[in-house]
Order: structure tokens, then sequence, then C-alpha cells
């Protein structure tokens, strides 16, 4: 493993040069105002008939049209959704300048070959492992969010030493940077979303709320143990892993952990986990998102409003409205 920390990275490759992003969601707010903050010349490129426009001219940054705004820039990072990268890219890059660096947060778009980037220009990818408000917060504080960092393609020699400067930039060198590939980030994230963090966790806690919801349990006590609770554990494993989970738990639920744990993810869990790693490994998950985004996303639709149709979510909004905090 190949990690960078601050005193690994020579921002001066970066004095005096553009940096342009393109996106003012979670991570283009969050990456622009940590840049600006951090000192460096950032543009930020946006659609003027847009709703992010006014939000970052009142975030106090340079906005142009997205065509302008890669014209002087010496990186450009695409901090749009996975589907719209393409079809951005072939809009601006007549008019990205010679030797640019094409900067990604996720490698998706270049993996799977939706951008095939000029020759002249370095293809590099800074991953904060969080998302844009903690990566903003946390530079707030002091801090940094870890991050990946990947060059697929180094015209210039000095992709790695761009990407870094960038990483130092947001506030990512502060939490270390590990060296890894567009390979590696693509379909490491990718199952991570579908096999545990997203798709694992909630049709999880789906199944555990009907479980006892069709056993003749109330409804709102399904939803305190296996939704609300959750929070309690993940901070518990995010702060310290297994060893601080274990030790803030009691014996009875370690013990029921232990012994139950494994009959829920047995050896039928994990041979779905390989077969969706290998739908992402050979292409086929990819093949099928784009296809499905080319059609109008209606299955999408379909399966969004199912989830937001479920029991569990009018249980869960009627018991979260008297949880003023939340709000803070």
């Amino acid at each position: 493993m190949q990690m960078y920390s601050e005193s690994d990275v020579d921002t001066s490759c970066l004095a005096d040069s553009q940096i342009t992003i393109l996106g003012y969601g979670s991570q283009g707010r969050a990456h622009a105002l940590n840049l600006k903050d951090s000192g460096f010349n950032v543009v930020v490129g946006l659609r003027k008939s847009g709703a992010s426009w006014a939000k970052a001219e009142a975030d106090g940054l340079v906005v142009m049209e997205p065509n302008d705004s890669v014209k002087t820039a010496k990186i450009v990072m695409f901090l749009t959704p996975d589907m719209v990268q393409k079809s951005l890219y072939e809009s601006v890059v007549d008019d990205i300048d010679t030797g640019a660096t094409l900067m990604f947060a996720h490698g998706f778009a270049v993996h799977y070959k939706q951008i095939e980037a000029r020759s002249d220009l370095n293809v590099a990818l800074i991953a904060p492992k969080g998302p844009g408000g903690l990566v903003r917060r946390q530079y707030e504080e002091g801090h940094g969010v870890p991050c990946l960092v990947a060059v697929d393609q180094d015209a210039s020699g000095d992709a790695l030493k761009i990407a870094l400067a960038y990483s130092a930039g947001i506030g990512g060198a502060r939490a270390g940077v590990i060296e890894t590939t567009f390979a590696e980030e693509t379909e490491t994230d990718l199952f991570g979303e579908q096999a545990v963090l997203c798709g694992g966790a909630t049709e999880l806690i789906v199944a555990g709320f009907e479980t006892l919801v069709e056993a003749g349990y109330q409804p709102e006590v399904a939803y305190y143990e296996v939704m609300h609770e959750l929070k309690l554990i993940v901070d518990l494993l995010h702060e310290g892993g297994l060893r601080k989970m274990h030790k803030f738990i009691s014996d009875t639920a370690a013990w029921g952990d232990m012994i139950s744990g494994p009959r829920v993810v047995d050896e039928s869990s994990r041979a779905a986990m390989k077969g969706i790693l290998t739908d992402i490994q050979d292409g086929t998950f990819a093949r099928n998102w784009i296809a499905e985004n080319q059609n109008g996303m209606p299955e999408f639709k379909r399966k969004m409003q199912a989830d937001l149709d479920h029991p569990i979510e009018k249980v869960g909004a009627d018991l979260r409205s008297h949880m003023d905090w939340l709000e803070d």
C-alpha cells in the first residue's frame, strides 16, 4: 500500500493555475470551496439556466458556462452524475487546453470507456471516502477525509503530482491518500454500495422490519429495533471497528451477533456477493445501468417508488417527527 500525507505533496505545481469544477452538487460545492479556501484559483462550470448558478455565486465563487470555464483550466474536475459525464465531456473537450488534467471523483465513466480522453490530456482520480458535506465540514474543522488517488493516463509525466496537489487542496492529504487504480476504485466502490452500504443494508433493514411486523409486533417498535438503532452500531464501527462495537454493546448482544449473524449472511449470501462482484467486473452492471438511463429509467423509477411506498417509510416519518434533534 502506498499512502501519501501532506508532507509528500508539493502544491506549487498548481500555483497560479485555474482549477475548473464541473458541477455543484454535494461534492462539487465541497471541492470548490475547499480549494478556494486553500488559496487556489477556482472556477465553477455550470449552465446559467440551472439552479446551482446562483448558489455558487452566493458562495463567492467565479461561475462560467462549462465551455468557457475549461478554456484556461489546468485541471478540469468532473463532479456531475456518472451518466452525464460522457455527454458533458463531448461538449467541452474541444475547449480544453492542451496538456490539461481531467480529474474524476469516481472512475465509472473512464473505467467503462464512456470517456476516452484525448492523448494529450492527463486523466487522474481523487476520490474522497465520504459525502461532500463531510468533506467540507472536516476541512473547516482543520481535518480531512481520506482519499484514493489514481492515474489512468499520464501524458505530462506529472499527473500523480498534480492529483496529490489537488488532494491537499480539498483537505484529503491531511487524512491520507492511498494510491489505487481506476479499476480498483470503481469496482470496489460499486460493490460496497450494492452489497453492503446501500443494497445490502437497506434490504436487511426492510426484511427485519417485515419479519417482526408479520409476527405481530408493533411497526413502531420494529422500526426502532431495525432502523433507528442501526446508527448507534454504525457509529461504533466507524469510530473503532469491531473491537469498539463489542466493547460498548452488551454481552447478550455480542453473543447474538456471533451466533446469528452467520445465519443471515451465510454461504448463499456470500455467493450472491460474488455474483454481484462478477457483474461489476465484467461490465454487466455498467451496461445495464447505461441502457436503463438511455431508456428513460422506467425500472429505476418503479423500484424507487416501491421503496418510498413501503410501510417502513410512513412509520419512520411519523416517529422521526417527534425527534426534533434530527433537524440539527
